[in-house]
Formats: structure tokens, C-alpha cells, sequence
């Protein structure tokens, strides 16, 4: 393999933009190699230049719609084939749609079912199997703070990033007796393209002050390094959690709802 003779490589879905690509210069600040993995080859050529000529470190780029049900399956032959052992593993690549779960198009939301849960979970089954072959390796896991709470508004995005933790939680569990570990990030609403490839540019939580995604990622990078199971980045994000951890879940829900409903305080019921 390429990185027998002590080189590194992380493997970074979404890492062209927001926290992705934070991750992505954390990562090369420390000399890991990248492979970066997303749609567009524009934004994968721009940051694979940026980065190699800054750090002088090998990006590769893969260009890949990752909602596609055999998208993992492909990737991961992509990168075996070019013998490469994955020393960190991130699923940052995670989309939401915002709306009333019955107003919405019920494609859309099974695509990202598929990219958020089903995709995260095949690449996390193919590459921890090489990990545990090896007893090395790290895996970095984009969660949010949705996964604490019932979501109105993203009901579909909520219960994928709770299934994110859940995954996880279990995964570490049964693979304690080795040397790898399995971080979830859980950051809050933070400043990327998230919330237009959303639709939420109507949101309330726009106006709620969204964290800096270089904060975010230095969080998650650290927490990742440290071997910790999970970070919730940001104290105001903490203490979210915490209130929503005591209420009864019908009033987490409307407290939710109250931070990311539109801002015309449209009707939350599907028949108004």
C-alpha cells in the first residue's frame, strides 16, 4: 500500500466547502495526504490546488455523487485500487430539505436517507473492515445537534443524524478492543451552503448567529485526535442539548420549532 512507510491519508466526503474543507486543511497542516470526495470537479480542482501548493502535501480528488445508491461501493474500489489504506475516514457529506414532512417530495427526502444514513453506513462497513485488519485507523463522523431533538421543519434530516449517533455509539462499543476509534462531531446550525442547497434561506434559525466553521472543524479535529466519542462544538450548543435532554419530547419539539420555523411564522399544521 502507498502509505506502508509511515505516509497518511484521510479521506474527507464534502470536502470542497464549509466544515469538509476545514477538516480538509486541518488534515494538511498535520501532512496527511487527502482524498477528497464530492460532486462538482470544479470545486474538488480548486481545493485540491489551494491545498497542495499551501502544505505540499498529494490531494487526490474523486468526483462523486455520493446519493447514488452504489456510490460507496465505487469509491471504495476506487481507492483500493489505487492501494491506498485509509488511516482516517471522515463522513462529513450530509444534505437537509426544508419543509413540513407532508409537504414534501418524498424523493428527495429518500436521497437523503440515502446519502446521509445509507452512504455513511457503507463506507463506514468497508473501510473500518481494513481498519480492524490492521487494528488502525479513525473515523470521524459529521453529527449535529439535530440528532438530540425532534426537528418540525427537517424531520428527515433529524432522524438521519440520530441514526448517525446511534451507528456510532454501537460501532465503538463493538470494536473496543482495538486501537480504533469513532468520533461523532455534533456542531449546531453553522455558516455553510447547507442552508440554500436546503431551501432555508427562510428559516428563523438563519438569524439565531451560526458558528464559524473553522471553529467547528478544530473541534471535531481535536476531538478525533483525542479518541473522545463524542464533541458537541460550541457552548451555546451544549447547553441546547442540555435543555432539550430534560424536556419531554412533544416541548423539544416545540422548542425546535420555534428556532427554525419560517420567519413569516407560516402555519405548522399540512391542511392550513
Amino acid at each position: 500500500m502507498k502509505n506502508e512507510n509511515l505516509k497518511k491519508y484521510a479521506l474527507i466526503t464534502g470536502g470542497t466547502s464549509g466544515i469538509g474543507k476545514e477538516l480538509a486543511r486541518l488534515f494538511a497542516q498535520d501532512g496527511y495526504h487527502l482524498l477528497l470526495v464530492a460532486r462538482g470537479e470544479a470545486g474538488l480542482n480548486t481545493t485540491k490546488q489551494e491545498l497542495e501548493s499551501q502544505y505540499g502535501v498529494e490531494v487526490i480528488t474523486i468526483a462523486k455523487d455520493l446519493s447514488d445508491v452504489n456510490a460507496a461501493f465505487e469509491l471504495y474500489d476506487e481507492v483500493s485500487r489505487q492501494h491506498i489504506f485509509v488511516d482516517v475516514l471522515v463522513n462529513n457529506a450530509a444534505q437537509g430539505q426544508y419543509g413540513l414532512f407532508i409537504k414534501s417530495d418524498v424523493r428527495r427526502l429518500l436521497e437523503i436517507i440515502q446519502l446521509n444514513a445509507a452512504t455513511l453506513t457503507a463506507l463506514t462497513y468497508l473501510f473500518l473492515k481494513d481498519m480492524v485488519a490492521q487494528n488502525r485507523g479513525k473515523i470521524l463522523q459529521l453529527g449535529s445537534i439535530a440528532s438530540e431533538t425532534p426537528g418540525p421543519w427537517q424531520a428527515v434530516y433529524h432522524a438521519t443524524k440520530a441514526f448517525v449517533r446511534s451507528l456510532s455509539d454501537s460501532i465503538r462499543y463493538e470494536i473496543k478492543d482495538t486501537d480504533i476509534t469513532v468520533t461523532v462531531l455534533e456542531p449546531g446550525a453553522t455558516d455553510t451552503d447547507f442552508f440554500r442547497k436546503a431551501d432555508m434561506q427562510d428559516s428563523k434559525i438563519l438569524d439565531s448567529g451560526l458558528s464559524d466553521p473553522a471553529k467547528v472543524a478544530e473541534d471535531g479535529y481535536k476531538a478525533l485526535h483525542s479518541g473522545k466519542d463524542t464533541i458537541i462544538s460550541g457552548v451555546k450548543n451544549k447547553l441546547l442539548v442540555a435543555t432539550n435532554n430534560i424536556l419531554p419530547e412533544q416541548m423539544a419539539a416545540a422548542q425546535m420549532d420555534k428556532m427554525q420555523g419560517p420567519k413569516d411564522g407560516s402555519p405548522k399544521s399540512p391542511s392550513k
